[in-house]
């Protein structure tokens, strides 16, 4: 089944030089004003932005078009496969702690019209002191080419079947295979009151795999996926994606042999990578912008006081390149930036959008993010880690005499005012006697996450970030992150077992 929608169907993203900070903006100019029907020049553009802005403190027109495509398959058999385009723009006002905004998947000059008189009213015969604009840089951190443009459909569906022949092949106890590709491609233009202009092309891709495996009528699956800000064909590639499978199959069986998992307070050695999931949700949200300067975090006010054990350091980083988490500028036309949150077991400072820095005081950080040219942008995360430190996992798990070793999450809660926290593992073991053992199936952790960043007792050196899957929702807006940590060992946290 595919789907369409109406927008530009332009032959762009193809030409463009990963290096050239001119190649997005001239890409962007053809996709919006020089096409063949465009309904909106860029003089008529900056002119009606400057004008629905005059007397505003910050705003912006932020122009979007998208390309995305998504196949899946299921024992065999293509299910589901699509094709959308979209275009459209939102224009945004900013007065004091008010904000105006409209949006309009038209793209004309009678639309940014409307949408300009919609935004004014913010003023109510006020005037602000136009902040100033994003500082630009010359980086780029991955290609701007259309991640779509280098192969076909047909060959994209053959690797699917690919995938499913290779793990029936791996194991006569998979029963059920399930993968899929998707890619897209974001071209944004930023506009601000005083004609700065600001470009940018992202591609992203993800491959998912997953495997149901079964014996003695018992059923268990495993998954894993990969992706990142890249070509669509590394995705393609044998080595990539029978790696994917490899990893989802080896899952499924460990978790066919779990039995289930114990409950009450223990000590818990965290792999690395994924499970810096738990990182981004119990303590990430609550070191963004909005929260603190309304006083909802628990972190609030808390700036330069000790909030987590000694070496425990958390940057949220958006330069690091080709990651699913990182922009060469967020949706404000801010450059990325690495953003020191906590360090050494010291609050140093959040992360920011400009609405927020500038009423907190500080600089942007780089975080002003948007689902989409539909939504406005606020602090958001980008790759956020906890840096590494000189311990090692063996000695970790030596050093527990009963406690859990939780190499991968599922899904999980987090209150964002309270801290609290249940974190669903997908993987895990026993650990007795300084010795991982068996593996068990149904384990939480349940705690509060500026607790739980106090009882970090050993922190090791093996940095790893997550393959490229996160996505990250706050206020009904879905952005694509990326989490990362060492493993660690934390005392005293709880865990909620399997019944029966």
């Amino acid at each position: 089944m595919s789907s369409a929608s109406s927008s530009p169907n332009p032959d762009c993203g193809r030409s463009v030089n990963r290096t050239d900070p001119l190649g997005a903006l001239a890409t962007t100019d053809r996709l919006f004003f020089e096409r063949t029907g465009a309904r909106l020049d860029r003089s008529a553009a900056e002119a009606l932005t400057a004008s629905a802005l005059e007397g505003m403190d910050d705003g912006e027109l932020f122009l979007e078009y998208r390309e995305s495509e998504g196949v899946s398959l299921e024992d065999g058999v293509i299910r589901t496969a699509s094709f959308n385009t979209s275009a459209g723009f939102g224009l945004r006002s900013v007065l004091g702690e008010e904000s105006g905004f409209a949006h309009s998947d038209e793209i004309s000059e009678e639309s940014l019209l409307r949408a300009g008189e919609t935004v004014r009213a913010v003023r109510a015969g006020r005037s602000g002191v136009r902040a100033e604009p994003p500082r630009a840089t010359n980086a780029r951190l991955y290609s701007e080419l259309n991640p779509l443009h280098d192969t076909d459909f047909s060959l994209r569906a053959a690797v699917l079947s690919e995938i499913d022949a290779y793990a029936r092949g791996k194991d006569s106890r998979v029963v059920q295979v399930m993968a899929s590709l998707s890619a897209e491609w974001q071209a944004v233009q930023i506009i601000r009151a005083d004609g700065q202009r600001v470009a940018d092309l992202r591609p992203l891709v993800r491959l998912n795999v997953s495997v149901v495996v079964e014996k003695d009528g018992r059923r268990e699956s495993g998954s894993h996926g990969q992706g990142g800000r890249f070509d669509i064909t590394r995705m393609l590639t044998p080595d990539v994606w029978r790696d994917a499978v490899d990893e989802a199959l080896r899952m499924a069986l460990v978790n066919l042999d779990a039995r289930p998992a114990p409950a009450g307070e223990m000590e818990i050695v965290l792999g690395s990578g994924w499970p810096g999931i738990l990182l981004h949700e119990a303590v990430g949200h609550g070191l963004e912008g909005d929260f603190n300067r309304k006083g909802t975090s628990m972190f609030a006010g808390l700036v330069g006081k000790r909030v987590a054990s000694p070496g425990v350091t958390v940057i949220d980083d958006g330069t690091l390149p080709d990651r699913r988490g990182s922009l060469t500028v967020d949706d404000e036309g801010t450059p990325s930036g690495r953003t020191v949150m906590i360090e050494d077991g010291i609050l140093t400072g959040f992360i920011q959008d400009r609405m927020n820095a500038r009423l907190m005081g500080v600089a942007p950080t780089g975080n002003g993010r948007r689902q989409s040219y539909a939504y406005s942008p606020m602090p958001r995360m980008t790759n956020t880690l906890m840096l590494g430190g000189d311990a090692t996992t063996e000695d970790m798990i030596r050093s527990v005499k009963r406690g859990l070793y939780a190499v991968n999450f599922g899904g999980g809660q987090v209150d964002i005012t309270s801290g609290k926290f249940v974190f669903a593992t997908s993987e895990a073991y026993l650990i007795e006697d300084g010795k991982v053992t068996a593996p068990v199936r149904g384990a939480t952790l349940i705690g509060n996450g500026a607790d739980a960043m106090t009882k970090v007792s050993m922190i090791g050196s093996d940095v790893a970030l997550d393959p490229g899957i996160g996505t990250c929702g706050k206020s009904g807006q879905g952005v694509p992150v990326g989490v990362g940590q060492p493993t660690l060992k934390m005392t005293g946290l709880t865990v909620g077992g399997t019944v029966g």
